[in-house]
């Protein structure tokens, strides 16, 4: 096992792996985030989001850059000859030299595809490389592709077949191939259909040795395969016919090979799809898009109520209109009072977030106390204004003073809204911080979401 840097887990990697850039900086991004935002999240989703990471860390330990094409039939379908004949090499045990395939066979273009065969446990002296070809498809045409020429599925009582359930999650395109001659006996074997039923645009049949049947006899050949395919719920599975020996329908199954190693791997699919999943379920866990929060213009309205910032202002009006005398004192709010207005804005910023977020923000917050003697201390600095008291004459003049009233109070007000604003916000700014790190984590989470697949 060794360590991956910047990441908080060890990642467990096997030798000569190659991996893909895309996917493997994605995983590294996640495990960072989950490390950040560990305390964050609830146990549970940590628990499972590491377990996830590490799968992925094991598929891609495999190779996810590879297409996957395995030949798989029973003892005699000649799928050994169709091996050489794909590849121009002459290195599958065909006929006599071996009656069945009792060992995988690999042929790679693009790189030795190391981690992904050492996982199907193919032999080092079973592994070949198909630009040493001297004839056969062009390796650039050909590169990513891992073409495997399977153990024949009915030797599997001698134990002598790759297990279905280790090569099933990496096949790209499963060529199953039939002898036209004895294909009744070589019935789709369950172990792949089974699996493969809601898979069939990734699965093709090959009636191989057409040369040894008559044409009518080929036809009703292909008639009954169609029928035998649709008993097995796979009716829309391509049926194609070759000849190995000699040469026969080969430049067709190439061309569909070939088609394959140009798209995206089932394998680099199913990575970014758990990475997906794996966001979509951190997301989530961040709880909603969008959280309106505190208004700041209301709740300065509201902490100026509770000081008594209105009462000051009617004071002030009615003092220019010389109905009685301003009122200068700024009270405090009662605990309970400053208690209530902290716990408002505090449900306004944090609804709908998780638990974990919620008390992050209510620790960072100032308390009610501060709260309290902020507003108060401010608006004590701030004073009273002056009003001069109206003259006998002007008394009379009802609506100028109503106006004067009206200006006086109005201008007080502006400016403690004002001031109030500033301590709203010096109130929020800790918590607000807090939430800004919510952000960020779903900012990076969105960003990598439905990654783009070549091909």
């Amino acid at each position: 096992m060794t360590e991956v840097q910047g990441t908080d887990e060890p990642v467990r990697t096997h030798a000569h792996t190659s991996v893909a850039a895309p996917e493997a900086a994605r995983r590294a991004e996640l495990v960072d985030l989950v490390g950040e935002a560990a305390n964050r999240l609830s146990p549970a989703l940590v628990t499972q989001t590491r377990d996830a990471l590490a799968a992925v860390a094991d598929r891609l330990a495999i190779g996810v850059e590879h297409s996957v094409v395995a030949l798989v039939g029973g003892t005699g379908s000649g799928k050994s000859s169709l091996f050489n004949a794909i590849t121009g090499l002459d290195v599958a045990d065909v006929g006599a030299r071996r009656p069945t395939t009792s060992q995988p066979t690999a042929c790679v273009w693009g790189s030795d595809a190391t981690g992904m065969l050492d996982f199907l446990g193919v032999p080092q002296e079973r592994r070949f490389r198909g630009e040493s070809a001297l004839s056969g498809p062009s390796p650039s045409e050909m590169a990513g592709l891992v073409l495997l020429d399977v153990p024949d599925h009915d030797s599997v009582a001698s134990g002598h077949r790759l297990q279905v359930d280790r090569l099933v999650p990496l096949v790209d395109l499963l060529v199953w191939v039939l002898d036209p001659q004895k294909y009744a006996d070589h019935r789709l074997h369950s172990d792949y259909l089974l699996v493969l039923a809601d898979r069939q645009d990734s699965m093709i049949v090959v009636l191989n040795q057409v040369d040894r049947v008559t044409e009518p006899g080929l036809e009703q050949v292909r008639l009954d395969v169609a029928r035998l395919l649709v008993d097995e719920g796979l009716g829309s599975v391509e049926i194609l016919t070759t000849s190995a020996r000699d040469g026969d329908g080969i430049a067709g199954l190439r061309e569909t090979v070939r088609r394959v190693s140009q798209s995206s791997s089932t394998a680099r699919i199913a990575v970014r799809s758990q990475l997906d999943a794996i966001a979509s379920a951190l997301l989530a866990g961040l709880g909603p898009d969008h959280v309106d929060g505190v208004s700041i213009e209301a709740a300065a309205n509201r902490l100026g109520e509770t000081v008594g910032v209105g009462a000051i202002a009617d004071s002030l009006a009615a003092a220019a209109r010389g109905s009685g005398a301003p009122v200068t004192h700024v009270r405090e709010p009662s605990r309970a009072r400053a208690e209530a207005l902290r716990q408002d804005w505090l449900d306004a910023e944090t609804a709908g977030l998780p638990r974990a977020w919620v008390q992050a923000v209510d620790a960072v917050t100032p308390d009610a106390a501060s709260l309290a003697e902020r507003a108060t201390s401010r608006l004590r600095d701030l004073g009273v204004p002056s009003v001069r008291q109206p003259g006998m004459i002007r008394r009379l003049q009802t609506g100028k003073l109503e106006k004067s009233g009206n200006d006086v109070r109005a201008g007080y007000l502006a400016a403690t809204n004002e001031l109030l604003q500033t301590v709203v916000r010096e109130q929020l700014a800790p918590g607000r911080a807090e939430l800004a790190k919510r952000e960020s984590f779903r900012a990076a989470l969105r960003d990598g979401l439905l990654m783009p697949t070549a091909g």
